[in-house]
């Protein structure tokens, strides 16, 4: 069974995708660290109901590195933008065994005292466009979402557009009202209620 655990916000650098996020929804990002493995770097913010968004691109500071890196980021290019959503597992083979489509294999990762696996395709890649959602298994009790302080922000409607967006809704399996799946052009955009109205980041 999956979960929506979190959204991720890419740009070219941390700087344009945390101004991409505060722009678009009135709120200041929080800290947030490295991931050595992959050479990226990342802040956050709490949304209501256990979840949290994160900004994230490579961090310049790291050299280049002899793979892919997660979320497709080595070919990211433009404006920042809402590029992925992460769906929380408890069995992560059982997830990966069920899917028609590489979802990638278990990464084991950390950040401070947190823990977790992730899927990750070999090419870094996505299916669907990287509009599928990447699987996530958090190896500690205590999560992100559960840390970070209350933002006032919660998400009320995920969209995700992909040309067989029907077929990727079946793939994915998740029961989640939120997320709703439209056919169209490749993209990702999210609303929220926030202390300033309902806000949308694409």
């Amino acid at each position: 069974m999956l979960t929506l655990d979190h959204l991720a916000v890419a740009g070219e650098t941390l700087e344009d995708a945390v101004a991409h996020v505060e722009e678009a929804l009135g709120v200041k990002m929080g800290p947030g660290g490295e991931h050595a493995h992959f050479g990226t770097h990342n802040r956050l913010i709490g949304l209501a109901d256990g979840i949290y968004l994160e900004a994230i691109s490579v961090n310049p500071s790291v050299d280049a590195l002899p793979y892919p890196r997660w979320f497709d980021l080595d070919r990211l290019q433009g404006a920042p933008r809402l590029s992925n959503w992460i769906c929380r597992t408890d069995d992560m083979a059982a997830e990966l065994a069920r899917m028609t489509v590489d979802a990638g294999q278990p990464v084991h990762l950390t950040r401070g005292n947190l823990r977790w696996r992730m899927a990750v395709p070999e090419s870094g890649v996505l299916p669907y466009d990287n509009r599928f959602p990447a699987l996530i298994r958090w190896d500690v009790v205590v999560t992100p979402a559960e840390i970070l302080a209350p933002s006032g922000l919660a998400l009320t409607r995920l969209e995700v557009a992909h040309p067989e967006a029907e077929a990727l809704a079946k793939e994915v399996g998740l029961e989640d009202t939120r997320v709703v799946y439209v056919p169209g052009e490749s993209a990702l955009q999210a609303t929220f209620d926030t202390p300033h109205g309902t806000r949308v980041l694409r």
